[in-house]
Formats: structure tokens, sequence, C-alpha cells
């Protein structure tokens, strides 16, 4: 089991999202990084898709009441075992009674706790993720609080991690000859034109070429920027349609939202842009405030994007099994 000792407000239990649901209504959430999902899960011997805490809020201490190999993965902090620093993107073994503490990260908006096993929360529709508008999913439909109590599922193998961790190279160095750079500090985000983007004529170009802001009422649902207002030729009525995480939509007033990973699942706004799914985790690390820039991608660079990722993730997969492997046979 693990206990919440301490938490701040809106931290949950995620996993890699429920899809398939959408035609009835129920968006897919899921955590805000999948990346980082997916490398702590890897890293602790779990599936990738092992449900895991989502941290928003600073602090928050978690105490481990049983022996445990876990993994804070996501963040640019470093989380703290008993008051003593640890590295992120990292697994270690923990033993009943410490305690993991993580504070604000100095840059980045979430961490993500994993532990080898994955936690032991009913699955609804799928998945374990908490639906925070559903009030289902995760632990009892809600985000944590002081003295809940987590289970951590069996079979998890927590002899295989070396005394002094087994670390990954974490995403932005890993991936760095992918990830676009600005002098400037801007976040780059790569984008593709989408279903409304004609309707914006000269305005389209004032999309790609200003700096916006992730405005304070943002949050797991969507990004809403704040910027020059943009707006179509004319106006126009359009029937709700589907959307999904990453759909850029611009409302009457002209500023856009990014459906992020609570994505509405319809809505009638014009559609600009779409941002490509690699670039998802980077934006669902930015903080309230940060500046982005669009960048007009192609399929052909998404699916480049999207095959480096996939032989990173594959890469920590495989060289953490064989170091386990390498343990077990000298234990």
């Amino acid at each position: 089991m693990i206990e919440v000792v301490e938490t701040g407000p809106f931290n949950t239990v995620q996993d890699l999202g429920r899809p398939g649901y959408r035609d009835i209504g129920v968006s897919s959430s899921g955590a805000m990084d999948p990346l980082a999902v997916r490398i702590g899960n890897s890293l602790v011997g779990n599936d990738e898709g092992a449900a895991v805490l989502e941290i928003q809020t600073f602090p928050i201490r978690l105490r481990f009441d049983q022996r445990t190999v876990f993994a804070v993965s996501g963040t640019d902090g470093s989380p703290l075992l008993d008051g003593v620093e640890r590295l992120s993107w990292c697994a270690y073994s923990a033993e009943a009674g410490q305690v993991l503490e993580l504070r604000q990260p100095p840059k980045l908006a979430r961490a993500y706790v994993c532990v080898a096993g994955g936690l032991d929360v009913p699955s609804v529709m799928g998945s374990r993720s908490t639906s925070l508008r559903g009030a289902f999913g995760g632990h009892a439909g809600r985000p944590l609080e002081k003295g809940d109590r987590i289970a951590i599922g069996a079979g998890a193998d927590i002899l295989s991690v070396p005394a002094s961790g087994l670390a990954a190279v974490e995403p932005n160095a890993a991936l760095a000859d992918f990830i676009p750079q600005t002098d400037d500090g801007a976040l780059l985000i790569r984008a593709l034109p989408a279903g409304e983007y004609g309707l914006f004529a000269e305005d389209g170009m004032a999309f790609w070429n200003q700096t916006w802001r992730i405005s304070s009422r943002s949050d797991r649902t969507g990004y809403r920027l704040s910027g020059e207002p943009i707006l179509p030729m004319e106006s126009v009525e359009m029937r709700s349609h589907g959307v999904v995480p990453g759909v850029i939509q611009v409302p009457p007033g002209g500023e856009p939202i990014v459906q992020m990973s609570d994505a509405n699942t319809a809505g009638g706004y014009p559609k600009i842009a779409g941002v490509i799914e690699c670039d998802l985790w980077r934006l669902g690390q930015a903080r309230i405030g940060s500046r982005i820039r669009f960048l007009r991608s192609s399929h052909a660079e998404a699916r480049a994007v999207e095959q480096a990722v996939a032989r990173y993730v594959e890469d920590v997969r495989a060289t953490s099994q064989m170091i386990k492997r390498a343990l077990k046979a000298m234990a």
C-alpha cells in the first residue's frame, strides 16, 4: 500500500487513457505527459500503461507500507526518500515505512510516481485513469486526499534494481535532435493545419507567427491561449463535431483553445490546427503562464518524430530488462 501523507489539490491516478468511448461522451483522460508514464513504467518493470500517480500540485509526501520499487518521471526536480535526494527518471527500492517527497519542479509542470506492479485501483471502461468531470476511475473518482491508501498490484518484482538505482536518459536529452529549440525561452510546438484552417486567411499566418501565453483559465481539459485574437474571414455556424486531444479550436473571442487529456468529446468551434501527437507530452509539461509558438509541421515530420520516440521507449525497455535479468542471474 501507499499512504498519502500530504498532498495538494488535483493530484490523481492516471494511465494512458481510455480510448474508444468518445461516441458516448466519455473523454479519454489519461496522463498529460504520456511519455513520462511509459518510461517510468519501463524502469520499474511494468507494462507501459500501468496506473501511476500524476502530481501537478506540490509538495506531496507518500509513505510506502511495503518494500517497493518506484521511479519518479516527468519532473526536472529531485525527489527525496526519507529526506535524501534521489534522481528523477531512475528506479529505486524503498523499504516499508520510508517516505517519498516531491517538491515543486524547477521548470516543468508535472511529475509521475510509478511503482512496480502498478496502482491497483478498479479498471473502468478498460482504464484506471481518473475522470474528474465524470467522477469515476482512479481512486474513488476524485483527486488524492491526505490519508488515502492506494494498493499496489500483486506480482511486483522488487529484487531486480541495483542499490544505486536504474536510470534512463530523460526525453529532452535523448530526443534533443527531434525537439525544436528557441533562444527566447518560448516552447516550440509542432502542429498541422486542421479542417477549418482556410477560414482564417491572413489570420492563419498570425496564428503561426505570434507568441501565445497559456492562460490561468487552463486545465487538463484544455489550454486557453492569450494573445492577439485571430478571427475567421466571416462568421460561420458549425454543427458540433468530434474533437480529440491536440485539436486547436478558435472560439468567437479569437483566442485559441488546445484540447488536452480531458478534452471535450465534441465541439462546434472551428479548428485551425492540431498538435502532432508526439509533441503533446511537451505541451502537457508547460506551466500556466508559459509562452509557446506553433511551428507548421508535415505528416512526414510527425511520422519521423513518432518513430524516434518509439525507438527511445524501446531502448529504455530493452535495457532495463537486460539489467534486471543480469541481476537475477547474479543473485
